[in-house]
């Protein structure tokens, strides 16, 4: 398995797309943090990482969608899959050997982002005025956020030949669970299902998070539902093998 994840990190970095998008990613944040108006950080005036953290989840359903795109989708039409399929790996391990190496992708886009953590704590009134506790926490929820595109990006590239299909459909299923349970809340036809259809989606467990208290229930959430959509690509790669 160890062998299918370096060659699924060689393969992310060969073609390019992964350092391409994690460059556009990069620099998209480093706009909004320091350059756009009504979301830099200088005209703002608090030392927060704020505009990271809220426009994060949007990049990211591009850019997990981008990387995870090609794990299976390309493989199946290249032929390859089927090479793979015949060595001594089980389904599930090739699962979970893509699925960690999208991980890694994202945790490379972020640490880089440190970077502008640092600076702002640099320049805070006093130095160090920034809440670390939430800043930490914020960062623990992007990555259970990834982990959970990423198992939806897998899932997407798993039930179909084309990359390009496998990308929209990708992009569509983590835009729908992150925003879409919370916009659902507010209809009045579901007046009484408002609290758990919120609860439902992405959005509100990573806003709990992102308050720097790590609750046990957020957890589980995002540990379930990466398991749901890894359970799901498992059983449609196990049932074209058979």
């Amino acid at each position: 398995m160890i062998t299918l994840f370096i060659k699924e990190i060689r393969s992310f970095l060969s073609s390019l797309i992964a350092i391409v998008v994690i460059v556009v990613f990069l620099i998209a944040m480093g706009l909004f943090i320091w350059v756009f108006p009504e979301t830099n950080v200088l005209d703002f005036g608090y030392s927060n990482l704020d505009t990271l953290f809220s426009m994060s989840p949007w990049i990211f359903i591009f850019l997990i969608s981008a990387i995870t795109m090609r794990s299976f989708s390309e493989e199946k039409r290249m032929g390859t899959y089927e090479s793979l399929a015949t060595k001594p790996l089980t389904d599930l391990q090739i699962v979970f050997a893509k699925f960690c190496a999208g991980m890694v992708l994202v945790i490379f886009s972020l640490i880089p982002t440190l970077i502008y953590f640092y600076t702002i704590y640099k320049l805070g009134a006093p130095e160090g005025n920034i809440d670390t506790g939430a800043t930490w926490g914020s960062y623990i929820g992007l990555l259970f956020l990834g982990s959970c595109y990423v198992s939806i990006g897998l899932f997407s590239s798993s039930v179909t030949e084309n990359q390009i299909i496998s990308f929209i459909l990708s992009m569509f299923l983590c835009f729908f669970c992150f925003s879409a349970f919370e916009q659902l809340s507010k209809l009045s036809v579901l007046s009484g299902l408002d609290y758990l259809m919120e609860w439902v989606g992405i959005n509100y467990h990573y806003q709990s998070i992102s308050r720097g208290v790590l609750d046990t229930r957020d957890v589980v959430y995002f540990l379930s539902f990466t398991t749901f959509f890894l359970g799901l690509t498992y059983r449609i790669i196990s049932k074209e093998k058979s």
